[in-house]
């Protein structure tokens, strides 16, 4: 399971370090997407296949579904990891999470979450404690 919290610097070619606690669970190659909420999704293959059926399930004829399907395989790449256990970010992932020297890897059960350690900061900030309780009853958690 991919859970915790990390925060790394990205090099000059933007690469960035797999932490060692999640690389046996991602595995050396993996895919990296955009994600929601303005970070990237990191997918081992075996998960991604699994996202990838059930985009394939749905419906051509919907046009919500068609953009759903284009934001997260258009800007979809596979990553490996390499001898220092880096990885690069391509360039246009890299825009679109705002990346550009420190990043934060959030484990988040089956993917990770790759974000610009500012953004994370926000994003964490806004979680409302109480707001989880009461959803987590609603969730049958």
């Amino acid at each position: 399971m991919l859970i915790g919290e990390y925060e790394h610097s990205l090099d000059a070619k933007g690469r960035l370090i797999m932490p060692a606690k999640l690389r046996q669970d991602i595995g050396e190659k993996f895919i990296v997407t955009k994600g929601l909420d303005g970070c990237l999704f990191a997918f081992s293959q075996e998960e991604w296949l699994n996202f990838e059926t059930k985009l394939k399930t749905l419906p051509l004829s919907d046009r919500n579904a068609r953009n759903f399907v284009r934001f997260f395989l258009s800007g979809a790449t596979e990553c490996e990891i390499d001898k220092q256990g880096r990885f690069l970010i391509p360039g246009n992932l890299r825009t679109v999470a705002n990346l550009e020297k420190e990043a934060v890897i959030i484990g988040v059960g089956t993917r990770l979450e790759i974000w610009d350690k500012d953004s994370w900061q926000k994003c964490d900030e806004n979680i409302s404690v109480d707001e989880i309780a009461e959803n987590m009853t609603m969730l049958g958690i």
